[in-house]
């Protein structure tokens, strides 16, 4: 990460604890994305990050790294961590506990950790073993890395990423059963890595049907979201590849609620929001993040209910469909980055309700 204006000391150490937390990203959820950096006399001793979900924590990982010859040196180091240090027994054992084993006498926080079980406990119980405690360091930063999780645990529902790609002239489909191309290789690649990035991945009946897409990481290096699939009255083939048992699936559906394997039908109410039956379905199923990828009305339907976080959108400026399926309108939204990928312009909005 850079940053123009110069820094202090603080968030140097921070900066790093934010670079080493991102290296996590699509391995730890639904766990927080967090660095720490062990820090003796101006000189790194240690520094680690949560890699893998249910595996050893940031903490655990940045002690466990250093070497024998600065061991001596723990309890009079100064230890920064990107989000606050549990206090629970989880998977693993509490951080707060092996800081306080380790005597290490200052801690450095980010921010606080809004996941119940934590939630100011690991603050707590660190400064009444005697640690000083600062926090807020870099805290904007700190919340942005791990927005899904504190969306998850805050709103109670999952991080919303709409994603479509559209024609120079705003369509999103050919409007035939001919498929229309529209983004580029490197527009594709960087789509799967959008997918590692997310928990999960939704797609409406029609699209599964007529593109028949896999929806994994297979340009990308890292684990498959959880794929989910609209299929309200069970129509779709079993044939298609979203049913090849490759990564964890889920299809709602008015019909049954049984599961097979990697498959999980999950039943929703004819009768009711379909947007926020699964939202609510993701949330009960602890799924922190999903990207919409689906077709017109499936889009348009998140942004009428304005349940939504984030959309991606590439336009092919140079692709004209003449004829074809115009792309969803989004309103209420602002623009927060472009990139150029030669042919193709991603723009990134947020929703102007939510700007921060």
């Amino acid at each position: 990460m850079t940053e123009k204006r110069s820094l202090n000391e603080q968030e140097k150490y921070m900066y790093r604890c934010l670079d080493l937390a991102v290296l996590g990203a699509g391995y730890v959820a639904p766990n927080p994305q967090v660095g720490a950096v062990l820090v003796y006399e101006g000189r790194i001793i240690g520094e680690g990050y949560h890699q893998q979900y249910g595996e050893a924590h940031a903490e655990v990982n940045c002690i466990n790294s250093v070497k024998e010859e600065d061991r001596q040196y723990i309890p009079k180091s100064f230890l920064y961590v990107s989000l606050e240090p549990c206090a629970h027994h989880g998977k693993t054992p509490p951080c707060a506990d092996l800081i306080i084993q380790h005597k290490i006498p200052k801690v450095i926080i980010g921010c606080r950790d809004p996941f119940s079980k934590v939630d100011g406990k690991g603050i707590e119980k660190l400064k009444a073993a005697g640690t000083e405690i600062e926090l807020g360091i870099l805290e904007k930063e700190c919340k942005e890395i791990n927005k899904r999780f504190l969306i998850f645990h805050t709103r109670h529902r999952p991080y919303i990423i709409l994603k479509w790609a559209q024609t120079a002239d705003l369509k999103i489909s050919s409007g035939s059963s001919h498929r229309l191309y529209i983004s580029n290789e490197y527009s594709n690649r960087m789509v799967h890595k959008w997918r590692n990035e997310e928990a999960s991945i939704l797609v409406g009946t029609n699209t599964a049907f007529n593109d028949d897409p896999e929806l994994t990481t297979r340009l990308w290096k890292g684990p498959s979201p959880v794929r989910l699939v609209v299929d309200m009255d069970l129509r779709l083939s079993s044939s298609l590849k979203i049913f090849n048992q490759q990564a964890r699936t889920i299809i709602f559906n008015k019909l049954k609620q049984e599961e097979d394997g990697n498959l999980l039908y999950y039943q929703l109410a004819e009768d009711m929001s379909l947007v926020h039956q699964i939202v609510n379905a993701l949330y009960h199923l602890n799924i922190q993040s999903v990207i919409v990828e689906g077709g017109r009305i499936l889009l348009q339907s998140f942004i009428d209910e304005e349940m939504w976080d984030e959309t991606r959108v590439i336009t092919n400026m140079e692709l004209i469909a003449g004829g074809g399926l115009p792309a969803p309108v989004l309103v209420k939204r602002e623009k927060i980055s472009t990139v150029y990928l030669q042919t193709d312009r991603i723009d990134t909005f947020i929703p102007i309700a939510i700007k921060s």
